[in-house]
């Protein structure tokens, strides 16, 4: 009780170290999570769809990049991002916006690769009824993705929390900047090193209780549309 105590007081005192870095968090991994469902889910439904020349082989590439190590994405975010690399000339380094091109890298092959699963395991019967009430083959994706949306709320989910618990990447591309890019994950890492193992379990606690809100709304989400 003593720790929930502490952990309010740091919220809502006068510092606001706790709150700025609570903010910056969400801000990445909101943005991230987006932006990975945005290009992940329609390109694992085409995956999951359509037969094309090549197919095997991209499906078989995304399911070896869903387990692909976070400071490898950082690594290989920091390569096209520093100066002497192909986009160092927008400055992106150390930046929030390099965090996210990091996260990106992993969330998309988890939210494609997590959607060509569940598109492949009932593609027949939603091709099949779509060819039968006349749909045209451009709007069979979209009847697709409208008929596994309940699917897609847990792949958004697990995309999220794994945009909010990795640490690789965040602190390669990110730099652990206080009061820039500086989130919850890199501030335990930081507050263990430095011994204050307190504000580090304030910040782990924190961290739970944001990631069981999200997973807490996302089960509503998809109650709410049954």
């Amino acid at each position: 009780m003593q720790t929930f105590q502490e952990l309010w007081q740091l919220l809502t005192g006068p510092d606001g170290e706790l709150r700025g870095i609570v903010y910056t968090t969400l801000r990445l991994c909101l943005t991230s999570t987006v932006l990975s469902a945005a290009l992940g889910i329609p390109g694992g439904a085409a995956l999951g769809l359509y037969r094309f020349p090549g197919r095997k082989f991209l499906v078989r590439i995304c399911r070896t990049l869903m387990g692909l190590p976070p400071v490898l994405a950082g690594l290989a975010a920091f390569f096209l991002l520093s100066r002497s690399g192909p986009l160092g000339q927008y400055k992106l380094l150390y930046s929030v916006g390099a965090m996210v091109t990091a996260q990106i890298m992993l969330g998309v092959p988890i939210a494609a690769g997590l959607t060509q699963s569940v598109i492949a395991s009932s593609a027949e019967a939603i091709r099949e009824t779509a060819y039968g009430i006349g749909l045209r083959r451009c709007r069979l994706l979209g009847r697709t993705l409208h008929e596994c949306r309940k699917s897609f709320v847990s792949i958004v989910c697990l995309t999220f929390g794994q945009c909010l618990s990795e640490v690789g990447a965040a602190q390669i591309c990110g730099g652990n900047i206080a009061g820039k890019t500086r989130v919850m994950t890199t501030a335990i890492v930081l507050e263990t090193n430095m011994g204050d193992f307190k504000m580090a379990g304030a910040l782990g606690i924190l961290l739970l209780l944001i990631s069981f809100g999200i997973m807490a709304l996302g089960a509503w989400g998809v109650r709410a549309d049954e």
